[in-house]
């Protein structure tokens, strides 16, 4: 197993940015997807965005496309969240998680993460 832990959360004015990282323990051979998913209160938790350790293509949900953008330093083990316009709506705690095995699903879903953090919060005032 790989722990991963969120930081970089906090309250901020709509319109503001934040930027959260999410630390793995370790880089094994086989973690090669790297995802944030979000929880509001009372709603399933859906897919963020998405990106892939070995480089290549990442996903965004239609939701936060053009607003947020995902990064990684593989050097530190580390995932990157950048979001920018920041709206109300993208209240939630938000989670990272890491696939290191191969599971048919896509890069949204949240049944191909094996590996999931606490999470951490963020709140949108308006």
């Amino acid at each position: 197993q790989v722990q991963l832990v969120e930081s970089g959360g906090g309250l901020v004015q709509a319109g503001g940015s934040l930027r959260l990282s999410c630390a793995a323990s370790r880089r094994t051979f086989s973690m090669y997807v790297m995802g944030w998913f979000r929880q509001a209160p009372g709603k399933e938790r859906e897919f963020v965005a998405a990106t892939r350790w070995s480089g290549g293509n990442t996903a965004y949900a239609a939701s936060v496309k053009g607003r947020f953008t995902i990064s990684r330093n593989n050097a530190k083990n580390t995932v990157y969240l950048q979001m920018n316009s920041l709206k109300a709506e993208d209240t939630a705690v938000y989670y990272c998680a890491a696939a290191t095995v191969v599971l048919p699903y896509g890069l949204g879903s949240k049944a191909k993460y094996n590996n999931w953090g606490q999470g951490t919060q963020v709140t949108v005032s308006s």
